[in-house]
């Protein structure tokens, strides 16, 4: 009898060697190189079979244009990750830390697709009775959801396929396996060859598929970077565990934009939709404090107002710190450096913390004003007006910048009772209407003049 053949192969990037190394030449990872066994010629299997494809070249013009249609799951801000909803064939992959509200988020989900039509959640970490608990605590009646509790993919493919359901769930991706494969659930091999499968499969019978993805300590998906290359759609659960709030990001997404976000709260009967984030991001603002300044930050179409935070304290050791959470440490170092040449304002020797309240991450420079108006607020110790908006980009030069989309910005601001709104000359100029008292300024300076004199 022939001796199965082995190999190698890396858990962090999937290269592959004849013999074990301890360290990868590929990634440098250490003790990551794990056998595993070939499978021989006649047990392997493709992975792509048939898409539902033409089978010879078609020109581009004879390819029919219609628009997907899209199906709602009926939470909005779901929804708006997805570009509007689910299309059908997608293949979405969702990641996040553990107890995040991954399964949570997919159960409700599936209830509401399930409506008229049988859908299949399939479970590779819980038992049938688990996720019968989880769904009673959720109140998810699920008339039409069907579970299975199964890690071996030719088996959960072989159900699906006599089901057809409407939609297909597989939590997780890292517990589903193939026999034919010698290596362990979760390894490179495994993971990728799993998901070619079950991508065929959503590509063949036009079926939503949601893959549930484990994420590693450094806070990416586990498994081979391929797996995020093949789906449709991948999703990032953001926040604290001990934080109520969730922020689901799309990081890829084909059928709509990588902009927009979805914010929910986690309560005790499961995730709850927040349909006005603006309204809860301010919800604990401290009034008249120093260091407190709201800015508005644009995520795909939808502006949210949220607040930064700045505390300048008197250094105890030789080198200043520098500490950001929610923006770029950079820009901020950036910024202090603006603050202290063009305005003469004394930070060399002080600590800077600034802090985006809510967990939310602020990307664009349209928030650089707020960040400067924060830290000079807190040195000086002189609170800004509660109801002023600040808005604006900051160059090296000490020029305020024009900023884009600023009429909806105003207009959630003034929704929010904001009455004042400090905001860059050029960006006042285009602007066709508001209900607040706008003020273009020009440089850095012309901006803290007009806040705190």
């Amino acid at each position: 009898m022939a001796k199965a053949k082995t190999h190698y192969t890396c858990q962090a990037c999937g290269y592959q060697s004849a013999k074990w190394l301890g360290k990868c030449p590929d990634c440098g990872a250490w003790s990551s190189l794990v056998e595993e066994t070939e499978a021989k010629a006649d047990e392997k299997r493709p992975a792509w079979g048939a898409s539902g494809g033409a089978s010879k070249p078609v020109r581009l013009r004879e390819v029919s244009g219609e628009q997907e249609e899209r199906r709602k799951t009926g939470i909005a801000e779901f929804d708006r990750v997805l570009g509007g909803g689910v299309v059908d064939g997608s293949l979405v992959l969702l990641g996040g830390d553990p107890g995040i509200g991954k399964s949570t988020l997919l159960l409700a989900a599936l209830d509401r697709l399930g409506r008229g039509s049988p859908v299949l959640y399939v479970s590779g970490e819980e038992s049938l009775r688990q996720t019968k608990m989880r769904a009673e605590r959720l109140r998810v009646e699920g008339e039409n959801i069907h579970l299975f509790a199964e890690t071996d993919a030719d088996r959960v493919l072989s159900v699906a396929e006599g089901l057809k359901p409407r939609a297909l769930v597989v939590d997780s991706i890292q517990t589903m396996y193939l026999p034919e494969l010698g290596s362990a659930p979760g390894s490179i091999s495994q993971v990728r060859e799993v998901a070619g499968r079950f991508m065929a499969f959503a590509k063949r019978s036009g079926v939503p598929t949601f893959l549930v993805g484990h994420v590693t300590k450094e806070g990416s998906i586990a498994g081979p970077r391929v797996l995020e290359h093949m789906v449709d759609t991948v999703l990032y659960f953001e926040g604290e565990r001990g934080h109520p709030f969730r922020i689901l990001r799309a990081h890829k997404n084909r059928f709509g934009s990588t902009n927009e976000i979805g914010v929910f709260e986690m309560k005790g009967a499961g995730l709850v939709e927040v349909p006005d984030p603006s309204a809860l991001f301010l919800a604990e603002r401290p009034a008249g404090k120093a260091g407190s300044v709201v800015t508005c930050t644009l995520n795909g179409t939808r502006p949210l107002l949220v607040e930064v935070q700045a505390l300048v304290a008197p250094t105890g050791y030789g080198t200043a710190r520098r500490t950001a959470i929610g923006v770029d440490g950079n820009r901020v170092a950036l910024l202090a450096a603006v603050l202290e040449k063009k305005e003469d304002i004394p930070l060399v020797g002080c600590d800077l913390f600034v802090n985006v309240a809510g967990g939310m991450q602020l990307s664009e420079p349209a928030c650089d004003l707020a960040v400067c108006a924060a830290l000079v607020s807190s040195l000086q110790n002189r609170p800004l007006e509660a109801h002023t908006l600040v808005l604006g980009e900051v160059g090296l030069a000490g020029e305020v910048r024009a900023v884009g989309q600023v009429e909806p910005r105003l207009a959630e601001a003034a929704k929010m009772g904001f009455k004042r709104a400090i905001i860059p000359k050029g960006s006042a100029k285009r602007l066709e209407g508001t209900k607040l008292e706008v003020v273009g300024v020009e440089t850095l300076s012309e901006a803290l003049g007009s806040m705190f004199d």
